[in-house]
């Protein structure tokens, strides 16, 4: 039985900003003591299903359940086709009766919804082609070790308005952080997590353009994702020509702040995106933010188990 009320992190929007501070702290302290909660799950099991494929999520994650004691295991989302083969409620009531948490990393957001509804364990969206949470709480981490402080930075997103850049505005608005957004008018982001990010801060600058320059101009951080995400490869030479005037390089940093940082969240194609002289030269805080996926990870682990 479970000791306390089941909560997921299906969404940004589905926590409060002090619970984020909470998870950025926890993180800050399994960074410096890697294995100070080492029994944390000791005799627990961690569903992670996976129907896109992962190096960093599935990595982080079965790296930081073994550091707790955990136990991780790994389900291709082939081997059960959730919603095909058997449906999500059913998996979800018998999966619950297994393991401690399951973490889902797959393409329709409604279906990790679902799957959050019926499961009694709580439910983790390590991606889905709407969120990516899981990425966002570790870049917020990020910024959060270089600027001390979340408070008023500003960060500009140039490029596709993708998954990775839905849950960037929810952060933003939980972080207290202006964001500009710079994509191609048929590209941009779902205005739902506008609104969204709007009724959790209404104080915060949401900007939305099709220039680059302009979103860049006085940020603290420029952050950029691959141009043709998974399952959208047909589209890759339309998309290449289409964005290829939202590049990050050289010219667009001298917009932003002179003591302004590059993110990316990986897999990077240089001289896409990214030129390749600008990501050799954030390539150490572009590492760090990859690392920071363990660290964030083990502490959404511990915020959403917690003591079930």
């Amino acid at each position: 039985m479970s000791k306390t009320k089941k909560s997921n992190l299906i969404s940004l929007a589905d926590i409060s900003a002090n619970t984020l501070k909470q998870i950025l702290s926890l993180a800050k302290e399994l960074k410096k003591e890697p294995l100070s909660k080492s029994f944390f799950l000791k005799n627990k099991s961690i569903a992670l299903i996976f129907a896109k494929p992962s190096l960093r999520t599935r990595v982080s994650f079965e790296a930081g359940i073994n550091h707790f004691g955990g136990n991780p295991i790994t389900i291709k989302m082939d081997e059960i086709s959730v919603g095909i083969r058997e449906n999500v409620e059913d998996i979800a009531n018998v999966l619950s009766k297994y393991v401690s948490a399951i973490v889902i990393r797959t393409f329709e957001q409604k279906q990790i919804e679902e799957l959050g509804r019926f499961s009694h364990v709580p439910v983790i969206n390590a991606l889905s082609n709407e969120e990516h949470p899981c990425q966002i709480i570790s870049d917020l981490f990020t910024i959060k070790e270089i600027f001390k402080d979340l408070s008023d930075l500003k960060l500009a997103y140039i490029g596709d308005g993708n998954n990775v850049v839905q849950s960037l505005i929810l952060g933003c608005a939980l972080a207290n952080m202006d964001i500009s957004i710079a994509s191609p008018k048929n590209y941009l982001p779902n205005k739902y997590y506008i609104e969204i990010a709007k009724r959790i801060n209404s104080k915060i600058r949401i900007e939305l353009t099709s220039n680059p320059k302009q979103a860049a101009k006085n940020a603290n951080v420029i952050y950029t994702d691959v141009w043709t995400s998974m399952g959208q490869e047909k589209e890759f030479t339309k998309r290449a020509k289409i964005f290829k005037p939202y590049q990050i390089n050289d010219e667009l940093l001298s917009y932003a702040d002179k003591k302004a940082i590059v993110l990316h969240c990986l897999p990077a194609h240089k001289e896409q995106e990214i030129s390749s002289k600008v990501f050799d030269r954030f390539s150490e805080i572009i590492y760090q933010q990859a690392e920071n996926r363990l660290h964030a990870q083990k502490a959404i682990l511990m915020k959403f188990i917690g003591n079930r």
